[in-house]
């Protein structure tokens, strides 16, 4: 539900009473992934979606019994050959939609405004709820914050079990401290093993950087890609007269430094993108031997086959191994014969996405391969 954080945390400061239906699992071809909501009022207001479309109305139905009823339902969508007029996805995916009424006396409530308040603020927390477990329990809730501190809708905490909740907790903290959203599960005794109850886990993390450097003519475009894609995209060049406000409006923030001495004094994390648009080897080769080294998501470095050529044999002269220059991916982007700065910023931000999802960059027409792949954490439950 922390993706309609905002317009559920006005619900909640108005006393308004709703019930939310929240993606939970998601099996094969599936347009929105786990932590997708629809939420639906007592006068019958939708927002959000669960589907795309596909399963939209039935979802809403389930929300408005679950305002009446006060019963958490867990629902599973899909797509059925033998019934093509039952409600499913035309995708051809399954979908298990968790729905949740939250009423003003609902002992989960506080702890869902909680949740919601700290999305608002842009703090890191993430959102536990039952999804399985033993009766009574369904959809309870237990907010974690990044020390491992919690609270959660029975007696404290998510079970009232502080075995049972301290490794929920400890789980719901690992999913955070990885900016993921998707499913765990626990025994009924708090070991990390299936059985027992299944949580679904909503991460809210700021928004990942994007490092623009070299505050060239491609690099405003890229900038506009990076904030429609979300993330926090920061330009970086050493040259004040062209590292300005004037040039970059879109930008989070402009900064005049050295690249390298401004990458190492930053903070960046796994979900990091650089973007060296410099083609400058004064700038580009300090700057990568420091990147090449750290733990971020991408490393993209613009410029010829030449200058790439060039490039490599100047790093491994810096002392690079073959296994840090295999992830600089250069020249930067797909191939989609671009030739504007706006074409090339999407080739660039199409291939920060492939990397992330794992995508191959090919046509789907005619590839087979999968439109929606499975991303998977380390309990190996999808994730978000």
């Amino acid at each position: 539900m922390l993706d309609i954080a905002a317009e559920l945390h006005r619900w909640t400061a108005e006393g308004r009473d709703f019930a939310v239906a929240t993606v939970v699992t998601v099996g094969g071809s599936a347009p929105r992934d786990p932590g997708a909501a629809l939420a639906v009022d007592s006068a019958g207001t939708a927002i959000g979606s669960v589907s795309g479309g596909c399963v939209e109305g039935a979802v809403y139905e389930l929300c408005l019994r679950a305002l009446q009823d006060g019963e958490t339902v867990l629902e599973r969508f899909g797509y059925s050959d033998e019934d093509a007029f039952a409600v499913g996805l035309t995708c051809g995916g399954t979908i298990d939609v968790l729905v949740t009424p939250v009423h003003a006396a609902s002992p989960a409530r506080p702890v869902v405004r909680a949740a919601l308040s700290a999305a608002v603020r842009g703090e890191p927390a993430a959102l536990a709820r039952v999804v399985r477990g033993p009766a009574g329990l369904a959809g309870a809730a237990l907010l974690v914050r990044p020390d491992g501190t919690y609270e959660g809708s029975h007696e404290g905490g998510l079970t009232g079990d502080p075995d049972v909740d301290r490794a929920a907790a400890a789980e719901a903290r690992a999913l955070l401290e990885a900016g993921r959203t998707g499913t765990v599960e626990l025994s009924e005794d708090g070991v990390h093993c299936p059985g027992g109850l299944t949580l679904l886990v909503e991460s809210n993390m700021p928004p990942p950087r994007m490092i623009v450097f070299g505050a060239v003519d491609f690099a405003g475009a890229l900038v506009r890609a990076g904030k429609f894609l979300g993330y926090h995209v920061t330009v970086c060049d050493a040259r004040p007269v062209f590292a300005t406000r004037a040039r970059f409006p879109d930008a989070d923030e402009i900064v005049v430094d050295w690249p390298h001495r401004y990458l190492r004094r930053t903070a960046t994390d796994t979900r990091t993108a650089l973007c060296v648009l410099t083609h400058d080897a004064k700038f580009d080769i300090p700057l990568l031997e420091a990147a090449l080294r750290m733990p971020v998501a991408f490393i993209g470095a613009m410029g010829s086959r030449r200058t790439h050529a060039d490039r490599e044999r100047r790093l491994r002269e810096a002392g690079l191994g073959e296994r840090e220059l295999a992830r600089l991916r250069s020249p930067i982007g797909l191939d989609l014969g671009a030739r504007t700065p706006e074409e090339t910023a999407l080739s660039i931000a199409a291939e920060i996405v492939a990397a992330r999802h794992g995508g191959t960059g090919v046509p789907l027409t005619g590839s087979g391969t999968p439109i929606h792949r499975e991303v998977r954490h380390r309990t190996g439950t999808r994730a978000a």
